[in-house]
């Protein structure tokens, strides 16, 4: 069974037997507003908890989302490409970013349950 995690900087991660998928909230999309493109990362770059993993561009601003944890990037959802608006319209499906197979499963302790950040989020 998977379980979902998430961070202060409002990015889920799904574990499932030692890969990961990793995306935003729906809380985060909805600030962001009207996404037009996403900068995803390679598959087999390595990332470390808290480096900038992917940039997501919206009708308003540029953001960072940043790896919950490290790892190496396996996949990349290249719908984003064409699309990037299923973040918005499914931001804890299918508008998952990247997934990747974690180093270190113990960092995940640190982040909150969904009972957590919805009152993280308030």
């Amino acid at each position: 069974m998977a379980t979902t995690y998430f961070t202060e900087d409002h990015e889920w991660i799904r574990v499932e037997g030692g890969v990961a998928t990793v995306g935003i909230t729906d809380y985060a999309q909805e600030q962001l507003g009207d996404l037009v493109f996403v900068e995803l990362p390679e598959a087999g770059r390595k990332v470390k908890k808290g480096d900038v993993a992917v940039v997501v561009e919206s009708v308003k601003a540029a953001s960072d989302v940043y790896a919950p944890a490290d790892g190496e990037v396996t996949e990349a959802n290249g719908a984003l490409g064409s699309d990037p608006a299923l973040v918005n319209s499914s931001a804890a499906g299918e508008g998952w970013l990247w997934k990747m197979k974690l180093e270190d499963e113990s960092q995940l302790s640190g982040l909150m349950d969904e009972a957590g950040y919805k009152a993280h989020i308030g």
